[in-house]
């Protein structure tokens, strides 16, 4: 993942509902939800959820699958895994980092 494509990640992540959208399509794992279960878990009506689902689209986060009639929306999780990867690429000058019990980073 180049440093414009973090970017526009990271951009569509940083919105409430587009984040829990992100979160609840990794829980589902590969099989993803539809448009109508999404929008009901998250009590939000249709059209401000397409907008956030096009936008996680076009950053690459999610994709969608067609499915007859219905359209099935599913973590990327290449991309995902693509974007942690280039944020911590550098991580502790290359040294192997491991977290301790608190959660901090040690080097």
């Amino acid at each position: 993942m180049d440093a414009t494509q973090t970017v526009k990640a990271l951009g569509s992540l940083a919105h409430e509902t587009r984040l829990a959208v992100f979160r609840m399509l990794v829980q589902a794992g590969p099989e993803g939800l539809t448009p109508s279960v999404i929008a009901e878990k998250l009590d939000m009506a249709a059209p401000p959820l397409s907008f956030h689902l096009k936008d996680l689209t076009q950053s690459g986060l999610i994709v969608a699958r067609p499915d007859g009639r219905k359209i099935h929306y599913s973590a990327n999780f290449t991309a995902m895994t693509e974007l942690v990867g280039y944020l911590t690429e550098n991580c502790c000058g290359g040294a192997v980092c491991e977290v301790d019990a608190a959660g901090a980073t040690c080097c």
